[in-house]
């Protein structure tokens, strides 16, 4: 089978998608920073990339950082793919990156036309948030006795895992372009989410509705980042909730 490079491979999604590739019988290298023996910085590029792209069929990228560094480093990696005669490259991007005014999905954006222009084999895969993205975030605003929720502002979490099943099944495949987008199985409010965190943490918070303000908001009010007609997703908040209580004893 095909060689699959996967970057950000110990990542949420990462290490998932390299679970599934070696689960379906590919030999994977799992790039990052500090993983051996592919440790790069692809903001950096350099010898150490080129090494791990030689001889690599298809690359999967799943690094990116909302500290910025995205467009540098997909630069770097397609350059290198480039020179190894990669035939496909897969992208994880979010859905709504060119109808939300929002730094880090503006950069996801970008990552995807330089993917495209590239000259590459590509495929690019939209998705809504992670179960997992909402949890952290709901745990940092709850560590006050109020806490705070953007107003009239819904999502759409999906399932780390399921989008980790579809890049593999993208990446086993032939360069197929902009697929089609995957969201999760309930368009939720954000109020509605947090409420199901408390009750699956135990914690007694009071919600207070906060109005926020520019384009970026007025575009999450808009549903800019949701996929109702694709809604294909089937684990709902609740049951990760309850599976991340069980993997943590309760």
């Amino acid at each position: 089978m095909t060689t699959i490079l996967v970057t950000g491979g110990t990542g949420t999604l990462g290490r998932l998608v390299v679970q599934r590739l070696r689960a379906d019988g590919h030999e994977v290298r799992v790039l990052s920073r500090r993983a051996q023996p592919y440790a790069v910085d692809l903001r950096q590029g350099g010898g150490a990339l080129d090494a791990a792209v030689e001889g690599a069929g298809t690359i999967v990228h799943c690094a990116s950082s909302p500290r910025g560094g995205d467009e540098e480093a997909a630069g770097h990696l397609i350059a290198a793919a480039r020179r190894a005669g990669v035939g496909h490259l897969v992208y994880i991007s979010i859905v709504g990156v060119d109808r939300v005014p929002f730094g880090y999905y503006e950069s996801k954006l970008a990552v995807e036309r330089l993917i495209e222009e590239s000259g590459l084999g590509w495929t690019v895969l939209r998705a809504t948030q992670f179960h997992d993205l909402l949890a952290r975030l709901f745990q940092g605003l709850s560590k006050a006795p109020l806490m705070p929720v953007p107003a009239g502002v819904s999502d759409q979490p999906v399932e780390a895992a399921e989008v980790a099943g579809r890049l593999a099944e993208l990446a086993a495949g032939r360069p197929a372009g902009r697929v089609e987008d995957m969201g999760g199985p309930e368009i939720r409010t954000l109020e509605s989410l947090a409420r199901a965190y408390l009750r699956a943490t135990g914690r007694r918070r009071r919600l207070v509705n906060m109005p926020l303000w520019g384009r970026a908001y007025g575009a999450f009010r808009a549903g800019g980042h949701l996929t109702p007609e694709r809604a294909v997703g089937k684990g709902t908040f609740e049951e990760y909730l309850a599976g991340r209580s069980g993997a943590n004893g309760g």
